[in-house]
């Protein structure tokens, strides 16, 4: 063992012990959606959906949404071209609530993505002070609305997004969707980004949005991230830029979501998305993806082969222990506050490598113009080195 490996080793150990701190600082400080008190009035709200080919559950979502306690709000949904029966099951369900307004999504114009133009169309149309932007795959609870608008009002936010509750419906889904969630939860120091104005330190999550319309406008809309697969992301660093108030909080007990159907639309959800959380920066995303393969790799092997006589003349066993000990806190602390099942924690090696997988796909696929979203091939990106 020489100096140089014992140190490394350390500085794997240290580089986790600051995640365990940023996640232990989101544990005390994500508050939950519920806790907040109700204002005395409540302002009119447009609850957006775009949707495209969601035959499967739109249904639910709608009904969900249409259930709500809440005194004044709409639902506007924008059928994006859909080829299955997502527009009969729309139509049936405005025939039963004039609340519901299914709007037709006009062609697409040169420049868009496709679910960025719809929800400009939704949001062209809306009538409420503040816009709810979610997803086909959501189900609300009918006190999400309430609770959502009541934190947003004592937060002062200008958007807010939150962490929902991911249903989780097979192992494919099981193994890649809570790495995602691990990785903002224990590299976004949230305490840190609420208060620092810093674009970068931020995290908008699509499935649910909610804006208010002044600062919607503020930051230019969906036009202004109109060709950025992480239309979501962008928006609310935009928010942060302007020196508005973005805030997250724990909607899990009022919203949940099914992200992603299966491994492969979950592997294509996430090759959209990945290099484009970097900026589409190479140097940087070189350099995170291999050193958390580093960092996943290096101290299990060690605590596999230091028993077997190998690998002792370069490494010592109690830093790669305690390096493990500690991804398997990061997790458990991640898998628990999210609502993950807790005995996921020990595959973690299987989701970071999947997950680093993906991240090399989401380089080639996006440099190459091969990545895909709902049956449309998305536009070639720039790639830059810094």
């Amino acid at each position: 063992m020489t100096p140089f490996w014992l140190q490394h080793q350390l500085g794997i150990a240290t580089f986790l012990g600051i995640l365990l701190l940023i996640a232990l600082g989101n544990l005390l400080a994500l508050r939950r959606l519920g806790t907040y008190p109700l204002p005395p009035l409540f302002p009119r709200v447009s609850v957006l959906l775009p949707a495209r080919n969601e035959e499967a559950v739109i249904g639910d979502c709608v009904r969900s949404l249409l259930a709500q306690d809440y005194p004044d709000f709409e639902v506007l949904v924008l059928d994006d071209g859909s080829t299955d029966g997502t527009g009969d099951v729309l139509a049936a369900l405005a025939r039963t609530d004039d609340r519901l307004r299914v709007l037709t999504g006009r062609p697409l114009p040169e420049g868009w993505l496709g679910k960025h133009w719809a929800c400009q169309q939704l949001a062209d149309a809306a009538t409420g002070e503040l816009l709810l932007f979610t997803d086909a795959d959501t189900v609300h609870h009918p006190q999400a609305l309430r609770a959502g608008v009541a934190a947003m009002l004592a937060e002062r936010a200008d958007l807010m997004s939150g962490f929902l509750r991911q249903r989780l419906h097979n192992w494919g889904e099981r193994l890649t969707v809570p790495a995602i969630f691990w990785c903002f939860f224990s590299f976004l120091p949230i305490p840190l980004a609420h208060h620092i104005r810093a674009p970068g330190l931020s995290l908008t999550n699509g499935q649910w949005m909610l804006f208010r319309r002044e600062a919607y406008r503020a930051v230019g809309g969906h036009e202004a991230v109109r060709q950025s697969p992480i239309d979501d992301i962008m928006l609310g660093r935009r928010v942060k830029a302007k020196g508005l108030r973005w805030r997250v909080v724990d909607a899990g007990d009022y919203v949940s979501c099914r992200m992603y159907s299966g491994f492969r639309a979950a592997v294509e959800g996430f090759t959209k998305n990945l290099f484009a959380v970097f900026d589409f920066r190479l140097a940087e995303y070189l350099f995170v993806w291999v050193w958390m393969l580093l960092v996943t790799v290096e101290p299990l092997a060690v605590s596999l082969l230091w028993p077997l006589g190998l690998a002792r003349s370069v490494f010592a066993l109690w830093p790669a222990l305690l390096a493990v000990g500690e991804m398997l806190a990061l997790w458990g602390i991640a898998l628990a506050r999210l609502r993950f099942p807790r005995r996921l924690m020990f595959l973690y090696p299987v989701s970071m490598l999947l997950l680093v997988f993906i991240a090399f796909r989401s380089l080639l696929w996006t440099a190459t113009g091969r990545a895909t979203w709902k049956g449309r091939t998305l536009p070639r990106q720039r790639v830059r080195i810094l």
